[in-house]
């Protein structure tokens, strides 16, 4: 029995080593079978340069297979792109240095700038199609007969090296991009739902519901990305593309309605014992009840299917039972304020609870093949400002350019070197959050590499004969710089150790042993990448308080844009742009817990009221055709005028401005129920008692103590 016991902790102990330490093993091990292929087969063939070919093998390859199918075709068409331009380029400016080089310069500012805006797999394309025309077009700068050629031959290696990697990535112990997204998918909804039912008991503090915000704002970020990675390699889930994108939607939606319900309770309860939370309770404690069996498991298709129907019925339920809450309430003789409160907590709640229903409607739907819900025309929605292109931009540009004038005008043999390193340099740590920090990693794995490589080059290679040899004597360098590479905190160093120590130091058919030289090339690539990761702590850089204040401007906006966005399809859009703007703001400001804080607050505001805007909106065009609901109304002309006020108080927070929106909230709300009176005794009244309920939410966020925008907060007056 003893033995027994042993043997199953012992296979539990393996497996749960195999899903963590050696996934990154086999990653290692699919990089060194990919890249000594490579390396081989670009030998036999007789390529100019092999170590290309072998280099696109460690930019591309990654744990899963679908990432390197989209990292791939990327850079393919990367390449292609940085190929035709240098070509162009240089049967422009044929041997002309002086417009050559602020072209190239012009071009590659541009892709960084794509890099910035793009910052999935599409961002990799942008960035090769801009060192690739650096990469080709400065060794022959002065030799424009040979540029056709030279972009030929790299398309081929570079091609050779997509081949391998993607063929090892299928064929040895693949890891399935479909596998990790169907994961995220099954466990996400489990374990919101146990955040919901602690958050409805009251048992949350403010500080973790935040922290676990964070967490689903980034996912919802990278199941965007994973869903585009996963058509490369699934037809099951490219299939499935429109729901899979309509799920995250959806998703978002969830978040964003609990999140208003769980802050407009915090705020009931924290004025004590009242009727109003006693009324609310019953139906807050229903839905937690529903919820409860489905915290933190996986959310199957059957599964799915059972609570798609629990909700169905729960809705069917929940206006008879708030038509009693409401009786019972009445007869406390409440004040019209709290009254309001009711009704608002209700319809966030019936919101909740339509959102919760199509999140369940679709995931159902994945059990099939082809269903109605595929159909789905509101994308995702990324959000960069241009500010943080145009920095990304210069950046690259004036790095090109100081660097290359330097190496004409001194003439250095090593200056191309140093030019075309600070490019790509540039290239790859432009979509990074700190691409200082990139750059200066960069440099100290090319400095070991450069150690490694003299001492390989010099006193290794002379005394080995054959290519077996060749690989086990490069085959600890690589290991090293893949496992460093696997490791986000040391991603720098392994990609400055994998890629420019194979630029620098791993032999071609005809290998030259000039120590000179040597030294000189790796000399260029260091202080290119110094200056690179200068450059990113000079010009413009990205986790600097200007970009922080500009990103929180933006994140702002999204209320102008949920006032004056086209309503078609405005929810997705909004949803999605205010989670990027979150997403890259919280990444800048890592180790300031102060401004993500603050971020934090933003963002949750924003939400409330931009969705509160919307559903005000969507209520104005749904409405009957009555002069009740005409635009010449009173009410719509109020709500007109408050959503100016809202415009100004997020373009510029100050105390006057929140005392201006407050006051067009408060008369929006008088007009409402002014027409609601005389109305109510003979026709529905239903969109006139939802359009009270938001505005009144909108009020009750803008005095909320812990906003951003309570008086509290030391907001500035106005000049």
């Amino acid at each position: 029995m003893r033995d027994w016991l042993a043997r199953l902790e012992w296979r539990r102990g393996f497996f749960a080593w195999a899903r963590t330490d050696g996934v990154t093993w086999i990653y290692i091990f699919k990089v060194l079978a990919a890249a000594f292929l490579t390396l081989w087969l670009a030998m036999r063939l007789e390529l100019p340069q092999p170590r290309t070919a072998m280099i696109t093998v460690f930019i591309v390859m990654q744990p899963q297979s679908g990432h390197v199918f989209a990292k791939s075709f990327y850079r393919l068409l990367g390449t292609l792109a940085g190929s035709a331009m240098m070509v162009t380029l240089i049967a422009l400016f044929p041997q002309n240095t002086e417009l050559f080089l602020p072209s190239l310069a012009l071009w590659v500012g541009l892709c960084s700038a794509g890099a910035m805006r793009y910052r999935t797999f599409r961002a990799y394309g942008f960035v090769l199609a801009g060192y690739t025309a650096a990469m080709i077009g400065l060794p022959v700068l002065q030799h424009p007969d040979q540029a056709f050629m030279a972009a030929v031959w790299r398309l081929l290696e570079i091609s050779l090296g997509i081949l391998v990697s993607t063929l090892v990535s299928a064929a040895i112990l693949p890891q399935s991009a479909s596998a990790a997204m169907r994961h995220a998918l099954y466990q996400r909804f489990g374990v919101y739902a146990g955040v919901m039912v602690e958050a409805l008991r009251g048992h949350s503090e403010r500080a973790q519901l935040e922290t676990r915000n964070v967490r689903f704002i980034a996912e919802a970020v990278g199941l965007e990305s994973l869903r585009n990675v996963t058509a490369f390699e699934d037809p099951h889930m490219r299939r499935r593309s429109g729901r899979l994108m309509r799920m995250n939607s959806e998703f978002m939606a969830i978040t964003t309605r609990f999140n208003a319900l769980h802050r407009l309770l915090e705020r009931l309860r924290a004025r004590g014992p009242a009727q109003i939370v006693v009324a609310i309770e019953p139906g807050v404690q229903t839905l937690v009840a529903l919820l409860e069996p489905y915290v933190n498991r996986y959310l199957t298709d059957p599964d799915a299917l059972r609570l798609t129907l629990e909700l169905a019925a729960y809705k069917d339920g929940l206006q008879t039972q708030v038509r009693s809450l409401r009786a019972a309430y009445l007869e406390t003789s409440p004040s019209e304020a709290d009254l309001l409160d009711f009704h608002t907590t209700y319809e966030l709640l019936y919101r909740l609870i339509d959102e919760l229903y199509s999140y369940a409607q679709t995931h159902a739907s994945l059990a099939a093949h082809n269903h109605e819900r595929e159909r789905w025309d509101e994308p995702y929605v990324a959000q960069t400002s241009w500010l943080v292109s145009l920095a990304a931009a210069v950046r690259g540009a004036a790095v090109l350019l100081l660097l290359g004038s330097y190496w004409l005008l001194s003439d250095w043999p090593s200056g191309a070197m140093m030019t075309l390193v600070a490019t790509v340099t540039a290239g790859l740590s432009a979509a990074s959050p700190n691409p200082r920090r990139m750059a200066f990693q960069m440099a100290c794995g090319t400095l070991l590499g450069a150690f490694i490589g003299f001492f390989e080059t010099f006193f290794v290679f002379p005394w080995i004969d054959g290519f077996t040899l060749l690989c086990l004597v490069l085959a600890p360098v690589f290991a090293l710089g893949a496992f460093l590479a696997s490791r986000p905190a040391y991603a720098g160093y392994g990609v400055g150790l994998l890629v420019f120590f194979s630029i620098g130091s791993v032999p071609n058919n005809l290998t030259v042993y000039d120590p000179y030289s040597f030294i000189n090339d790796y000399l260029g690539m260091v202080i290119g990448m110094l200056v690179c990761a200068a450059a990113g702590a000079i010009i413009l850089p990205p986790n600097s308080r200007w970009l922080w204040s500009r990103l929180q401007q933006a994140l702002r906006e999204q209320v102008l844009f949920a006032i004056g966005g086209r309503l078609r399809g405005l929810g997705s859009a909004f949803e999605s742009r205010t989670r990027d703007l979150l997403h890259q703001a919280y990444g800048l400001a890592a180790g300031k817990p102060q401004v993500q804080a603050e971020l934090m607050d933003w963002m949750f505001v924003v939400s409330e009221v931009g969705h509160a805007i919307i559903e005000l909106r969507k209520e104005q065009a749904n409405a009957p055709v009555h002069p009740a609901y005409a635009e010449s109304q009173a009410w719509r002309q109020a709500i007109r005028v408050m959503g100016r006020a809202l415009a100004r108080l997020f373009l510029q927070p100050s105390a006057a401005n929140h005392e201006r929106a407050l006051v067009a909230v408060d008369h929006a709300i008088s007009r409402v129920q002014a027409t609601d009176e005389p109305f109510a005794r003979h026709f529905d009244t239903s969109v006139l008692r939802r359009a009270q309920s938001y505005l009144h939410f909108i009020r009750s966020s803008l005095l909320d103590p812990q906003s951003p925008l309570a008086p509290a907060k030391g907001l500035h007056h106005a000049p």
